[in-house]
């Protein structure tokens, strides 16, 4: 596992949300208090009371600049889509921007349409 990967690995509490541009809109993906855990290349994202939200598994590439991840959900709307995404992780803070499957790779952790960007904290 490369060095990034390793330290994913756990449960993530989001903090920040944007979705085409809005900050804090609806989110069709999660849910408030959600947690998602990360164990190898897998992650799983619930509610506190344990209802599945999404889950499915993740490519990372730590070795670029501007650090790259893809998203391949397993079930809901995105199922069988790969989310190509960049990444920021430091410390216990993990931030990610995601543009819809049919879109480019994000160059920078800035919404606009098209692009989901979350931001968690490690539990």
């Amino acid at each position: 596992m490369s060095n990034d990967l390793d330290r994913l690995q756990g449960r993530w509490a989001q903090v920040a949300f944007e979705e085409n541009g809005l900050v804090d809109p609806p989110d069709s993906h999660g849910a408030d208090s959600a947690v998602t855990t990360i164990s190898g290349q897998s992650f799983h994202v619930e509610t506190p009371e344990g209802e599945t939200l999404i889950e499915g598994r993740f490519t990372l590439d730590d070795a670029e600049n501007a650090k790259s991840i893809d998203w391949m959900d397993s079930i809901g709307e995105d199922a069988g889509k790969t989310l190509p995404a960049i990444y920021r992780l430091a410390d216990d803070r993990f931030e990610f921007a995601a543009a819809d499957a049919d879109r480019a790779r994000p160059e920078g952790c800035h919404g606009g349409q098209g692009i989901a960007i979350r931001g968690f904290i490690r539990l």
